[in-house]
Formats: C-alpha cells, sequence, structure tokens
C-alpha cells in the first residue's frame, strides 16, 4: 500500500493545495463541490450532487456490508492579517485530501472486489447542519460502517501519534427573551425589571446539579437590556445561554432543567420569557468494534508506539448526527497527530504535511480491516 501512496503523492499534494488556496465557508462550498466532482470524474468515479445545496458522495462497489468515509469541507470566516476571509484552519482541506487520496489508492487496488464503498463530501460542518442535511437525505441508508478523521493540535497528540476515537462532547446554543413592561425608576411596582429576572435566571443555573462523573456546564453568555435613559426600568432582554456535556445524556437533562429554570421564573414574575435553540452539537456516540478496527489500522500503518488512547474533549462535531439519528450505523473517527499549531481555528494554523500520507493509509487499512472481519465473520 506505501507504493501506491507514493504514486499518488503529486497529485494529491496538488489537490490540497488547491483546496486550501481556495476555502468557502458553510453552505457555499459550491465551487469546492465542483472542483471535486471534476477531479473525480477525470479519475473515473461517479458522483451525487445535490440541487439545494453543496456537498457530494460517490459509492463503488456491491455487496451486502456498506463501509463509508466521510470528510467534512467547510472553512471558517476569520481575521487572517487584518482582512476577514475564508480560511481552512481546522484542517478540512486536509481531510477531503485524505478521503480523495484513499479513493485513488483503492482504485489501483482495485478494490472493493466485494461490498459497498461510500465517500461523502459534507457541507457545513462549522455550523453543525452539514450531517444533519445528509442524513435528511438519507445517504446514511444502509452504511453499516462509517469512518471519519480529523487533525488534532499539539496540545493533544503529538507528530506522528494517532488515536482511533474522538470523544467529542454536546454543545447547545440558547437564546431567549424576557417580554415584560418599562416602569419608571420611581415605581418599580407597574412594571418588570427585566436585569432582576435576569439575574435570578443566572442564580437558579448555579443550583444544576448532575452526574458529577461527567463533564458539563450551563452558563448566560450574553444579557442586554435597557438603553440610554437611567431612569426606566426595562422590562424587556435578550440573553444568550451556552450548554456543554460530554454525553447526550447528560445533554438533555441540563436542557430540561434550563427549560425548567426559564418556565418557573417566568411564572415567578408574570412575564413571557422565550427560549430558542439556535444551535446543537450531539456528543460521540463512538462503538466499540468500528474503534478496535481502526485501532488495529494504526498499529499496521504507523506501529503501535505511535497509537494513543482515544481523546476526550469538549470541542463539538457534528460527524456524531450520523449515529444519533442513525443507531445502527458503527462509527468512530481518526484523531492524527501532525504537528498542528497554534491550534485549531488559530488563523495562521500549519501543520506537517506529511500526516496527510499517513492518514490516507490508516484510513484504507481501517476499511480493508472491516471487510476482512465481515469476510471472517469478526464484526462482533
Amino acid at each position: 500500500m506505501k507504493e501506491y501512496i507514493r504514486q499518488i503523492k503529486p497529485t494529491i499534494d496538488s489537490v490540497f493545495e488547491h483546496l486550501h488556496q481556495h476555502p468557502e465557508i458553510s453552505w457555499e462550498e459550491f465551487e469546492t463541490t465542483e472542483f471535486i466532482s471534476r477531479f473525480l470524474q477525470d479519475q473515473g468515479f461517479t458522483s451525487q450532487t445535490f440541487p439545494d445545496c453543496p456537498g457530494l458522495v460517490t459509492e463503488i462497489g456491491s455487496g451486502d456490508l456498506c463501509v463509508a468515509l466521510r470528510t467534512d469541507m467547510d472553512a471558517l470566516w476569520q481575521e487572517v492579517d487584518g482582512r476577514f476571509q475564508a480560511n481552512h484552519s481546522c484542517g478540512h482541506d486536509a481531510h477531503m485530501a485524505m478521503v480523495l487520496g484513499t479513493m485513488l489508492v483503492f482504485q489501483k487496488m482495485n478494490i472493493p472486489s466485494f461490498g459497498k464503498l461510500k465517500f461523502i463530501f459534507q457541507p457545513a460542518e462549522e455550523k453543525g447542519t452539514g450531517a444533519l442535511k445528509m442524513v435528511e437525505k438519507n445517504i446514511l441508508d444502509h452504511v453499516d460502517f462509517l469512518y471519519g478523521v480529523h487533525l488534532r493540535p499539539i496540545q493533544e497528540l503529538e507528530n506522528g501519534q494517532a488515536v482511533p476515537a474522538i470523544y467529542h462532547g454536546a454543545a447547545k446554543f440558547l437564546t431567549g427573551e424576557i417580554i415584560g413592561e418599562d416602569a419608571h425608576g420611581a415605581r418599580p411596582h407597574l412594571g418588570h425589571n427585566a436585569i432582576e429576572i435576569g439575574a435570578s435566571i443566572i442564580n437558579e443555573m448555579k443550583s444544576i446539579y448532575l452526574d458529577p462523573m461527567v463533564p458539563y456546564s450551563a452558563k448566560m453568555t450574553k444579557f442586554h437590556a435597557g438603553s440610554e435613559s437611567g431612569n426606566i426600568i426595562p422590562g424587556k432582554a435578550s440573553f444568550s445561554i451556552d450548554l456543554r456535556a460530554q454525553t447526550n445524556s447528560i445533554m438533555n437533562q441540563l436542557t430540561e432543567k434550563i427549560e425548567t429554570i426559564v418556565n418557573s421564573k417566568a411564572k415567578l414574575y408574570g412575564v413571557d420569557i422565550t427560549l430558542e435553540t439556535k444551535a446543537f452539537v450531539a456528543a460521540a456516540e463512538v462503538n466499540n468494534v468500528a474503534m478496535r478496527l481502526m485501532r488495529k489500522a494504526i498499529i499496521e500503518s504507523i506501529g503501535e508506539e505511535q497509537l494513543k488512547e482515544p481523546i476526550v474533549t469538549t470541542g463539538g462535531e457534528d460527524f456524531h448526527f450520523y449515529t444519533l439519528k442513525n443507531p445502527n450505523v458503527k462509527a468512530t473517527m481518526l484523531g492524527l497527530g501532525c504537528d498542528l499549531k497554534p491550534g485549531l481555528h488559530h488563523p495562521n494554523m500549519t501543520f506537517n504535511r506529511n500526516a496527510i500520507y499517513a492518514g490516507i493509509e490508516i484510513l484504507a487499512k481501517t476499511v480493508l480491516n472491516t471487510f476482512d472481519a465481515y469476510e471472517k465473520g469478526e464484526l462482533t
């Protein structure tokens, strides 16, 4: 396999450079989609695109077992050297290059000889909504195993190391409004003090107690009430709440607690309080069989000394919606150490590009291990 990877390296180097130099933000990855579609067509692959959104899917082979590889496509919008622009500071350009490289390796190896392979190029991971769109389009139907990949910063993994799973946490962002009546500063009994109501919500949030063995947090991150007139008691306010939890179960409990607090304060103060979920990313649901197969691939590719234990991180990843919405899909995500610094989402993020080829080998061997285990009846 290493010889095949060496053969495709000039092509993948060129592909990565193009993707890196032409970033597109979430839901605007149309040129990226077109570029990948043309590239795959030139390589003899047929892809499915979508009329209502960017992204594409390629499927090859046939048989009972279906294994899928997923990559994200979008870049971030951030200030780089004094100018706001789309910027691949989360490594999605590398992820796309790895999946494309894996496809070229399999093409050279004439794989799969049995079974199906599906390659998913997903938009809008940074918005936390791209995976849900792919689920809506039923692209996970009949998929048995799903693998992903994400570069890891030096704070988590050293260059050349890898992990067979990333335990991302769940994140939820709520916005709300307190809808009461203003009052004269001298007559507070004739209105509702939205600031006091907001403070009461904050104080009540501090009394939330859930399983102490699972990390979680709830905090108000924005509160706005009143204007320039200091003698008016504001009856209206807007606010935001950030929720984090390491498991989906704890996130559900945390959400219920917040809703109970908000509803009780609305009743206590006699006001209306709205609460809306603006974004949500699910926590990881890692399958042990998928993780075992990837662990074996890491050892085969870069050696047992470079294999590290799965990472637990508070960061979010919409990859995990695939298993949340399709519980029968067995999934895990490769974490790849690559001398990534100063950190993910930093405008000047850099990494060792040789990691792309380690990633290709690990992903390819993970897929091969999955087919091999299926043939031997070991997928349990």
